[in-house]
């Protein structure tokens, strides 16, 4: 793939978790999120955005959320279960997208808030418009998603490059 080949970031945050009493990173989705997770999966179906690859946190909720959307999928990407992404700010999550390997044109990230919220913001920089006005005021629920279009290699993903080309979350 060219520097200039257009690429897409899809950012899903975990659905739905349950408080039982377990360490925070083995909280498991609560029913809600066990319904939540697989419409957030049809509306990604829905996008006909070919995933080359899923990079999931190893969080019990978000593997679990994966695990229900990924069966709404008709082809099913190659999934990184990545530590990284628990509790990774946006920073952080910036670094590790840009080790997206080049072949990779539309990536899949599961994971957290704020860091899902926070990407999805500074990778789309301070344009405004509808989508991004939307995302704000509803910021960012479980099993929402948002799709960050940009044109440049991974290595060179940083602040301000992308637009934000769709937010969809299960209540909207």
């Amino acid at each position: 793939m060219s520097a200039d080949t257009p690429r897409r970031i899809v950012l899903l945050r975990h659905a739905k978790a349950d408080w039982p009493q377990v360490s925070d990173h083995e909280r498991p989705l609560a029913e809600r999120g066990r319904k939540d997770a697989p419409v957030a999966g049809r509306r990604l179906a829905e996008t006909g955005i070919p995933f080359g690859l899923a990079l999931c946190s190893t969080a019990t909720r978000t593997r679990e959320t994966w695990k229900l959307a990924v069966q709404e999928l008709s082809d099913r990407p190659r999934t990184v279960y990545e530590e990284r992404l628990y509790e990774a700010s946006a920073g952080e999550i910036i670094a590790l997208l840009n080790e997206t390997p080049e072949d990779v044109r539309d990536l899949l990230v599961i994971g957290h808030n704020p860091g899902m919220h926070a990407v999805a913001e500074a990778l789309s920089g301070g344009a405004e418009g509808d989508t991004r006005t939307r995302m704000n005021r509803g910021g960012f629920p479980t099993a929402a998603f948002a799709v960050v279009s940009f044109t440049a290699p991974w290595k060179s993903l940083e602040i301000g490059v992308g637009t934000l080309t769709d937010y969809w979350t299960p209540n909207a």
